[in-house]
């Protein structure tokens, strides 16, 4: 049965006392849930969240790292680094990193075979641009994107792997993605991960949605047979609005 996940993104957001504060109410707010909970602070705060959440079934994820174990790579963070510190999840290729630092499908690449040589486990994100969808080539980004960064890997590999479908046109642009339009994608991912392995790996892999989810449209998006849960950006900052969203699961 795949695994159900709420992931809150909180890019670069939070001091360490605001990370503390939040984290306390967070752990203090938490609802009975079968789903799996995962936060991602900024790589300073990482050793403070697993310290906070030492007795908590909520994990700490890094929200990026470094393909070379060490070395000339000025403000970088390696796996080891964060294995280190009791760090094993890790979001790779969100859009973001695309799309401000340049991160290509091959570089990820490298990112995801790092990853899995060390036993992380891998939150990985793709999704297509506003232009890509109004041209109706939504499809074939995402397939291309899947395609180049992962499907060298073995089925195997999918046993360390969450994808994360973003669909960027729908964040902070105004357009608004209807749940509909996210189970038709993810529905599509599932469908192509099965024809390059097969369906017991399509069927096995957790897909969460990553499209500005809202406590007032989480039920009915993860309501959808292949949505998984989310990747939650804005509203994973404040604890009310983040578990409203995992009640939502």
């Amino acid at each position: 049965m795949r695994a159900k996940i709420v992931a809150g993104n909180w890019k670069m957001n939070k001091n360490a006392q605001e990370t503390e504060s939040l984290l306390a109410e967070l752990f203090a707010k938490l609802p009975d849930t079968e789903a799996e909970v995962i936060v991602a602070p900024t790589f300073v705060n990482l050793a403070t969240a697993v310290s906070c959440l030492e007795n908590s079934i909520i994990q700490v994820a890094a929200q990026n790292m470094h393909f070379a174990e060490n070395g000339a790579f000025t403000g970088e963070i390696s796996t080891d680094m964060l294995l280190n510190i009791n760090v094993d999840v890790v979001i790779l290729g969100h859009s973001e990193r695309r799309s401000h630092f340049g991160e290509t499908d091959d570089l990820l690449s490298k990112k995801v075979q790092t990853a899995l040589e060390k036993n992380m486990r891998i939150i990985f994100c793709f999704g297509e641009e506003l232009e890509d969808r109004k041209s109706d080539n939504h499809f074939g980004v995402v397939e291309s994107q899947l395609k180049n960064a992962l499907f060298s890997l073995d089925a195997s590999a999918f046993k360390n792997i969450v994808l994360a479908y973003e669909p960027v046109w729908a964040i902070g642009t105004g357009e608004t993605a209807s749940p509909e339009q996210a189970q038709e994608m993810h529905a599509f991912i599932r469908e192509t991960i099965a024809s390059k392995y097969d369906s017991s790996t399509a069927n096995n892999v957790s897909i969460l949605y990553g499209g500005s989810v809202k406590p007032a449209n989480a039920k009915e998006i993860f309501s959808k047979p292949d949505v998984d849960g989310g990747l939650i950006g804005g509203a994973s900052l404040n604890s009310d609005d983040f578990i409203a969203i995992i009640r939502g699961i």
